[in-house]
């Protein structure tokens, strides 16, 4: 433990596909919508097409996000929904970070 308390092991156990920049950007987004267009989502997070679609993969193969696709007249859009499991990741996330951080207070 450091003098704020924090054990490194916590730092340690925080959920790697959550904690990557990027994928926490896209959860947070798809946490706030009930589903979300690709090219929404890219704007953003101002990250770049391939960029995106590398992360939004991952986080599919790691259950916390589906994709789907669909047709607005003849033009495929592809569009995002968070999972069940991808809330629970991003909220178990939120209340380990949360208890990394000094107590109001204290120092």
């Amino acid at each position: 433990m450091n003098k704020s308390g924090t054990s490194p092991k916590a730092i340690l156990a925080l959920d790697r596909m959550v904690h990557e920049p990027a994928r926490l950007a896209i959860l947070t987004v798809l946490a706030a919508a009930e589903e979300v267009a690709f090219l929404f989502l890219q704007r953003v997070t101002g990250l770049s097409k391939g960029n995106l679609s590398s992360h939004t993969q991952k986080l599919e193969a790691a259950g916390y996000l589906e994709t789907v696709k669909t047709f607005q007249g003849r033009i495929p859009v592809t569009s995002f929904r968070i999972t069940e499991d991808g809330r629970a990741a991003l909220r178990t996330y939120h209340q380990q970070l949360r208890a990394l951080l000094p107590k109001e207070g204290k120092s």
